[in-house]
């Protein structure tokens, strides 16, 4: 069966009557539906990798507990990441991008739909090839999520070609995803829409988009010349064939560190939405947030050797990738004044979405504080390879990704599905989110501080206070996230009808803020001379 694209925005299959049942989601080129099926994929493998990292925590509760074999534990610290960056966070933002862009910028629909369709369908596909290489002889891949050569091409098991060729069909699906973004954004804008007059949702994607081009087929390129030195006798990363060890991190850094922006872009797009529709006033400074997450974007591609401090680069290369690094604090600090400044003299409300938005601003403050830190060369000789830096990108990650895909979810579940969420078992998600996500990272600054190695499944006496404490909320944010699940089922399945403009109040702000703002108290009027 054929599908086609209506231009109304309805469901697609009308050219053939309505597909039913199954079909109806294999085939739909609808852009609201294929933005909920990589929510619901995204939600799967949140809770996949949540349940690694269960399995992690609960190794970790004290030292000398052997609950599950070392190299069983280093295959969880492996996929959890993996699943969590690829499988997690990423698709869904694609799928936040796929409902919102095309409503806020008044398109149709995506620009190519059936790309759009098999863009995500390929993920599934990629999501069980590596989840199956657990269950391969030898066991999944076991060297970190940064693989590592030659670790990971020499002393890897059998089962790295699948999870070769599942990062393969993830990269694939991260560019058409991309691709099909810009060419929305940039062709199927609503006349009168110019540049400067979009919502920072999605001005933050299409720079996210353009770093997923860029930077993709580098990931490419690293893992294809894994394969080749595993199958093909090739030494690209081998020093007994004449390759180069750290020639595979230059590589995988290059995507790398862009890819940890990918991550962040557009959470400071939702956050961008959130905050001024509950202060009830227009965003505060929206050029210089466009100018500045384009700024963030381009740095992200200069300063990738600084995860690389300890590999023994040239003292004027550690100096180049210290400061340059230093910088991306400069239009960091930016956006986070904006959003202060926004809520400042603000006629605020907290529910659940700004609460997220709040708790990431306060949060993520925190993460970079802690990436200025690692960002020290000489300091980063100390931090690098602890817990330390566990602390540091979690505090990026959860507040910052995840805590911005809680917001979004509950900002926008009324518009998508026409009923209003349960406000208090919402809050009270929140507050067992962020009590959770606290305890659990915020003792890992002081074991990564006192010497503690990451990666490992056993470790010192003098650490396990704040490893236990660590592992009680580890349990306590994961099993809030079953509230989560219940709080979205029980919205979508019907409750309070949403109104018109469900944030009552926000007097049409809450689906974007366009440019300028208006004049504020604190200014002169425009007409007082």
């Amino acid at each position: 069966m054929t599908s086609a694209t209506d231009t109304h925005g309805g469901h697609d299959d009308h050219a053939h009557g309505p597909a039913k049942g199954l079909m109806r989601w294999v085939l739909t080129t609808n852009h609201k539906d294929i933005g909920s099926m990589y929510l619901w994929f995204s939600f799967i493998m949140f809770l996949t990798g949540g349940a690694m990292a269960m399995i992690i925590r609960a190794e970790l509760f004290q030292p000398g507990l052997h609950i599950v074999e070392p190299a069983f534990f280093n295959q969880m610290t492996t996929m959890h990441g993996l699943i969590m960056v690829f499988g997690a966070v990423m698709p869904a933002f694609v799928g936040l991008a796929n409902w919102m862009i095309p409503m806020q910028i008044g398109a149709p629909d995506m620009a190519m739909p059936r790309m759009n369709n098999w863009s995500f369908w390929i993920l599934p596909f990629a999501a069980v090839m590596l989840i199956s290489t657990l269950f391969m002889e030898g066991g999944g891949p076991n060297f970190g999520w940064t693989f590592y050569a030659p670790l990971s091409t020499d002393y890897s098991p059998p089962s790295t070609t699948f999870f070769i060729f599942a990062i393969h069909m993830l990269g694939i699906s991260s560019i058409m995803g991309a691709i099909n973004i810009i060419a929305t954004i940039l062709n199927l804008r609503a006349p009168g829409m110019t540049m400067m007059k979009m919502p920072l949702f999605v001005w933050t994607w299409l720079i996210t988009a353009y770093l997923l081009i860029a930077v993709m087929p580098v990931l490419a390129g690293a893992v294809t010349m894994m394969l080749l030195d595993i199958h093909f006798g090739t030494s690209f990363f081998n020093a007994g064939g004449g390759g180069d060890p750290v020639l595979f991190q230059h590589i995988f850094w290059f995507f790398g560190h862009p890819e940890v922006y990918i991550m962040i872009l557009p959470s400071f797009g939702i956050v961008s939405a959130i905050i001024p529709a509950f202060a009830r006033k227009g965003l505060f400074g929206y050029t210089s947030m466009v100018y500045a997450t384009a700024s963030i974007a381009f740095l992200s591609f200069i300063v990738w050797a600084h995860h690389m401090f300890t590999v023994g680069i040239p003292l004027i290369g550690e100096l180049f990738f210290m400061y340059a690094t230093m910088l991306i604090a400069v239009p960091t600090g930016v956006k986070v004044f904006n959003w202060v400044t926004t809520m400042f003299r603000g006629s605020m409300t907290f529910e659940t979405p700004m609460l997220f938005s709040i708790a990431f601003v306060v949060l993520f403050t925190i993460g970079g504080f802690s990436g200025l830190m690692l960002s020290i060369a000489p300091a980063d000789f100390q931090y690098h390879d602890t817990y330390f830096v566990v602390a540091h990108f979690h505090y990026v990650l959860v507040p910052g990704a995840i805590f911005a895909i809680f917001a979004a979810c509950y900002y926008w579940l009324p518009k998508w599905t026409g009923h209003m969420y349960d406000e208090t078992l919402a809050k009270t998600h929140f507050w067992l989110s962020f009590i959770g996500m606290n305890l659990t990272f915020f003792p890992m600054h002081f074991v990564g501080l006192a010497g503690m190695p990451r990666r490992i499944p056993d470790y010192a006496l003098q650490f396990a206070n704040f490893n236990e404490i660590s592992s009680v909320g580890g349990f306590l944010f994961g099993t809030t996230q079953f509230l989560f699940l219940f709080i979205i089922i029980k919205c979508i399945r019907g409750g309070e009808k949403a109104p018109a403009k469900p944030w009552e109040g926000a007097e049409g702000l809450e689906w974007s803020v366009p440019s300028p703002a208006p004049y504020h108290t604190f200014t002169t009027p425009p007409d007082v001379k």
